[in-house]
């Protein structure tokens, strides 16, 4: 972010913009996730976060950014439920902290999830969402943004622009079985997915064999008894990769790539840049990226956004689906281009991953372990590991973000943290 005035950084994960609010424990687990916002704090910021976090991991952001502790102010909103962050902030009687805080100073809105709660909310306080010129501007770019966060409007709108995709069809949920039963006479397996979904959330792997046994085809009761659905051939996967993508007032571009970790679809990584295996397809997925971009700009939509694509054995791409939204490489990628900014490490290679201790830690512990083991984030090499996501509940799942030189430089990383943090496989 280049702008000068305060922004209110609005950890909004309990957001309907990509899953249905009635799925409130996953968008709760999400929800964990807040404190990584901190690294977008400057000095002048608000941070309002519907998870409390440790003083000890505020001083450990603080003093990488160089923010001074007492410029920036964090509200920590009380649980309230699966309700949206703005509706908790209301309940806990914090509104006219955050007005106070922001209204009179000229600042901006920066949600995790552009949603109409946002929105209204941003309204209430009487500021601006980021990026957009005004609130008008912002609500007018929803609707295309809550088609583009669903399975079915990425299909459309995919095909319009020429993109390949794997063969599928759109379907409401008690066609889901034909569906996938006609797909299955030509293909060897199908990925069944609901409209509204995120992160892998409701998705199943279905086999011909799955349909034979006459017991049915069980779905996950995301979207409800008529809700959308999208059932697709399932591709030979080589890779799960990404493309992230900015929308501004100076155009279209690019920002980054990389290579996704999954496990059974879901998201549990990522890699940046694409690895030597499929770095083929960045022109084709640049391409796909900035043309989505233009259709976006063209609907009023501002702001970054992730196009997620398969590539195969055969090392050919299909367009799988958009995230019109901060993602989660969004923020992990801001913390490590400003915190290699000026280091001798111009260019960094990263990425951002999970592992789970064999035994419970606070955040003191961990660290202390990564410096004594010289793996802790060094400023002027602009290399090392960052534990951006403050201690787990559990104490054992933790994420980290580790930058260097090369890919083969943080797989090394990686092999050192996980001995030294003792992740169970590790």
């Amino acid at each position: 972010m280049t702008e000068t005035g305060p922004i209110v950084v609005f950890a909004n994960f309990l957001s309907d913009l990509a899953v249905d609010l009635d799925e409130g424990q996953i968008l709760t687990t999400w929800a964990q996730q807040a404190p990584r916002k901190a690294w977008l704090l400057r000095p002048g910021d608000v941070f309002v976060t519907p998870v409390r976090l440790s003083r000890e991991f505020l001083r450990y952001v603080y003093s990488l950014t160089g923010v001074p502790p007492e410029s920036a102010a964090v509200i920590e909103v009380p649980p309230a439920g699966a309700v949206p962050l703005a509706q908790a902030v209301r309940e806990a009687g914090l509104v006219e902290r955050v007005r106070a805080l922001a209204g009179d100073r000229g600042a901006a809105l920066l949600p995790t999830a552009l949603d109409a709660s946002a929105i209204a909310f941003a309204r209430d306080i009487g500021i601006d969402v980021h990026p957009y010129p005004t609130v008008e501007a912002a609500e007018a770019a929803l609707k295309t943004t809550m088609a583009l966060n669903t399975k079915t409007g990425f299909r459309e709108t995919a095909e319009q622009l020429g993109m390949r995709l794997p063969t599928g069809r759109m379907c409401r949920r008690p066609e889901v079985e034909g569906v996938a039963r006609d797909l299955l006479r030509d293909h060897e397996r199908v990925v069944v997915k609901p409209d509204r979904s995120a992160g892998g959330h409701g998705m199943r792997f279905v086999a011909r064999d799955d349909l034979r046994s006459g017991v049915g085809l069980p779905l996950d009761t995301v979207g409800g008894p008529e809700g959308l659905w999208v059932v697709e051939e399932h591709l030979d996967v080589a890779e799960s990769v990404s493309v992230q993508v900015e929308v501004s007032t100076s155009g279209t571009r690019a920002l980054f790539s990389g290579a996704m970790r999954t496990v059974q679809g879901s998201f549990t990584g990522y890699a940046s840049p694409l690895p030597p295996s499929c770095a083929h397809v960045a022109g084709e997925l640049e391409e796909w990226g900035t043309a989505l971009g233009r259709h976006l700009a063209d609907h009023g939509y501002a702001g970054p956004f992730g196009l997620d694509a398969l590539v195969d054995t055969d090392g050919v791409a299909y367009a799988s689906e958009s995230n019109i939204r901060r993602t989660a490489t969004t923020t992990p990628h801001a913390m490590v281009a400003r915190l290699t900014a000026g280091s001798a490490n111009a260019h960094p290679a990263w990425s951002v991953s999970k592992g789970w201790t064999r035994a419970p830690m606070d955040f003191d512990g961990a660290l202390a372990r990564l410096r004594a083991s010289r793996l802790a984030f060094d400023p002027d090499r602009g290399e090392g590991a960052v534990l951006y996501a403050d201690a787990p509940p559990d104490g054992r799942s933790w994420r980290y973000v580790l930058i260097a030189r090369s890919a083969g430089d943080v797989g090394e990383q990686e092999t050192a943290l996980a001995e030294v943090l003792e992740f169970e496989g590790g």
